[in-house]
């Protein structure tokens, strides 16, 4: 994986994340497809890598795109490493005494923060701290088979990586509080009926949908493009007090007898047994 296009100007080897050039315009591609792209603490640490070469070292990438491998955009972070993460404090610095919100948690400012537009091309389930990236991107495009859910409850956890704001913005209060409280599934069409999406396309059309947006997003005047990007995101100033707000909810619920049934009937398919306790 990594840089696969030798004018990016610089090479860079991942493990999980690939990174194209196509002309001004360059696609991140989440490769975790045995496990619907779920970011553990390296995934999610080459993300940052990747939007903070893409903001510094690329001053001619004019637009991003963002999408996953295989049959999912992102299941948001990997269940299956959540037990050994909570014992280790979460996918954050072991060093720091008070690490604050995880890595993962803070790619929702981090996409609001780069200077291209993003387009979200969710072409399967987002998922969790997933449904964040997608809702961070600036435009959301949905192939017919992408799906979404604020699982969070599921596993006795508040929305996080900035999902309980901008679902809010996007979707209004009622939607968002639907989507928390029950932590149902639904479908692009649903999506696109409750403002979560910019449009529903079919599968095999997505990436080349997304990729003729972002070329007409880079043939636009770059300056001009960053500024409204700036400017919409002033309306976002409080993002990075949310994800401090995410993170200060979920700490009291992480370890808790329901948030160790909820990940182990998770990982054993089977249904939960919780105790509020």
């Amino acid at each position: 994986m990594g840089t696969t296009d030798t004018n990016m100007g610089t090479t860079t080897n991942f493990e999980y994340i690939d990174l194209q050039r196509r002309d001004n315009v360059a696609v991140i591609t989440l490769q975790r497809p045995d496990r619907l792209n779920a970011l553990n603490r390296q995934m999610a640490q080459e993300l940052h890598d990747t939007l903070d070469q893409l903001a510094g070292e690329f001053p001619d990438i004019r637009a991003v795109i963002i999408t996953g491998a295989g049959r999912g955009f992102c299941s948001g972070a990997d269940v299956g490493d959540m037990p050994g993460r909570m014992a280790e404090g979460g996918d954050r610095d072991p060093n720091n005494p008070d690490p604050g919100p995880s890595i993962t948690m803070r790619l929702a400012p981090h996409l609001r923060e780069i200077p291209q537009p993003v387009i979200a091309a969710v072409n399967g389930v987002a998922a969790g701290a997933g449904l964040g990236i997608a809702l961070a991107s600036d435009i959301r495009l949905a192939s017919e088979s992408a799906r979404f859910t604020s699982v969070f409850v599921k596993r006795s956890l508040v929305p996080d990586a900035g999902v309980s704001e901008i679902l809010i913005a996007l979707a209004g209060p009622g939607i968002a509080a639907e989507m928390s409280f029950t932590g149902r599934v639904y479908d692009a069409p649903w999506a696109l009926s409750k403002r979560l999406v910019n449009d529903v396309i079919p599968d095999d059309e997505l990436i080349a949908q997304a990729e003729a947006m972002a070329q007409e997003i880079a043939a636009n005047p770059p300056l001009a493009v960053k500024a409204i990007k700036g400017l919409f995101n002033v309306h976002h100033t409080s993002l990075n007090k949310v994800i401090l707000a995410e993170h200060r909810a979920n700490d009291p619920l992480r370890g808790t007898n329901d948030q160790t049934e909820a990940i182990q009937a998770f990982l054993e398919k089977r249904r939960p047994k919780f105790t509020g306790s």
